[in-house]
């Protein structure tokens, strides 16, 4: 007799946000209970499947996530609590194709040191400039390093609602008008860390990686420049 086994989408999801969480603790980019992953479910109604509360990222268990409406409600009649920045991944997910920028399908949120470090470096500038560097080609819409990516930085704030307002205030009066060439790929809140999406969860993830080889290189660069030009 030949068994029939059944390709359930939902858990093939929770299987890849699981596995996001094992390799971005394995490089020290969501350490403890830090950063929050999502996926989009559904776009209309914006529903996403998302990291529940104060969950170990290297150890996500099958029912460590909750669905959540656009408002970042839980819908899937758990007891769960999402994420304290569930809205801030309703945001994107709702603005960014809105303003002209592709769908998105994925939101990935982490806690690196360097991006820790240099989104409370370059605060006061209002964000961070990476520019001439290959790696730049691993952005979606970016085909050479002669370019640059303006990466805004936020204050860090408790009040979700009040900061997704700023966000959504200075992605609105940014420049969309490219679909090829978005004026960012992701934003830094100020000693906290990274959010970044993508059309699926494999681009995402690949723009995590990007990013953090990039904070990285920005940083050790102004270090060796501080030690020969003290």
């Amino acid at each position: 007799m030949t068994t029939l086994h059944l390709f359930d989408p939902a858990a093939e999801m929770v299987d890849q946000l699981r596995a996001v969480g094992r390799e971005f603790h394995a490089r020290s980019w969501s350490l403890g209970t830090s950063s929050n992953y999502s996926v989009v479910t559904s776009r209309d109604p914006l529903e996403l499947l998302i990291t529940a509360s104060g969950k170990d990222k290297s150890a996500l268990g099958p029912d460590d996530f909750v669905s959540v409406d656009a408002a970042g409600r839980v819908i899937d009649g758990s007891s769960r609590k999402s994420s304290a920045e569930t809205l801030l991944h309703c945001l994107i997910a709702e603005l960014v194709p809105s303003l002209g920028g592709n769908p998105v399908g994925a939101v990935l949120h982490t806690h690196s040191v360097w991006s820790t470090i240099l989104s409370g470096a370059d605060l006061a500038n209002g964000g961070l400039r990476i520019e001439g560097y290959e790696m730049l080609k691993g952005l979606e819409g970016i085909g050479t390093h002669e370019t640059c990516e303006e990466v805004p930085i936020f204050a860090n704030g408790q009040d979700m609602a009040e900061l997704s307002q700023r966000i959504r205030n200075r992605f609105t009066a940014a420049d969309w008008s490219n679909p090829k060439r978005p004026p960012c790929h992701g934003f830094l809140l100020s000693r906290h860390g990274l959010y970044t999406w993508g059309q699926t969860l494999a681009e995402a993830r690949r723009h995590v990686e990007i990013y953090e080889f990039l904070f990285e290189v920005t940083a050790r660069s102004r270090m060796l420049a501080a030690a020969m030009h003290p």
